[in-house]
């Protein structure tokens, strides 16, 4: 598991099983599971190991097939990317098909985005689409034939407004605003070396 608890609360946005959508969250945890998991109750699963990683409070959840322990850092100007990897199921989002409402084969590339300021609520959303696009970037440049996996994941963190600072708030995310740029080339840094890294191990 890669575990991490920020000083102080978060704000943050996700798309986890446990712990997603907009709110005030305290950690986040990244959890490997086999290769062909198929519990129903992912999401109780991860909030027990987050238990006994000592977890109090909400937070975010995440699981991945993938080796955590490869992870890929990357940072540009006060923007962190943390990213793992698993390519070995993959394929282009909007590819035909009717799609599955069951459980889907675990491999996934999940994405974890900090910056120390404020975002805005539209610069959160703002974000995980930036990060989503930088992804796609590094794959493309990884040589990787496809946008992602079927069930990638991505948590943007940001600091919570100061209250003696209610203007100090960024209100844009996207890829050619300060922090939008910054964290684009953070994941893009660590979705590609995650990404030639995964290539490597399954060839």
């Amino acid at each position: 598991m890669l575990f991490w608890r920020p000083g102080s609360g978060r704000r943050m946005i996700s798309s986890a099983l446990l712990g997603g959508g907009l709110g005030e969250r305290g950690w986040f945890l990244n959890a490997q599971v086999p290769p062909g998991y198929a519990r129903l109750d992912a999401e109780r699963h991860l909030a027990e190991l987050a238990g006994r990683a000592g977890a109090e409070g909400p937070g975010v959840g995440l699981m991945t097939a993938a080796r955590v322990l490869d992870h890929c850092l990357a940072v540009d100007e006060g923007a962190e990317a943390l990213v793992t990897a698993g390519i070995g199921v993959h394929g282009w989002a909007a590819a035909p098909g009717a799609g599955s409402s069951g459980p889907l084969p675990a491999g996934t590339i999940n994405i974890l985005v900090s910056v120390p300021v404020a975002l805005s609520d539209a610069a959160l959303v703002n974000a995980v689409a930036t990060a989503t696009e930088a992804k796609v970037q590094a794959l493309r440049d990884a040589g990787v034939d496809a946008s992602g996996t079927p069930t990638d994941a991505v948590c943007v963190a940001a600091a919570p407004p100061s209250p003696g600072r209610p203007t100090a708030v960024e209100p844009f995310a996207g890829p050619r605003s300060r922090w939008g740029a910054r964290l684009a080339r953070a994941v893009h840094r660590a979705t590609y070396l995650a990404c030639t890294r995964a290539a490597a191990a399954d060839g």
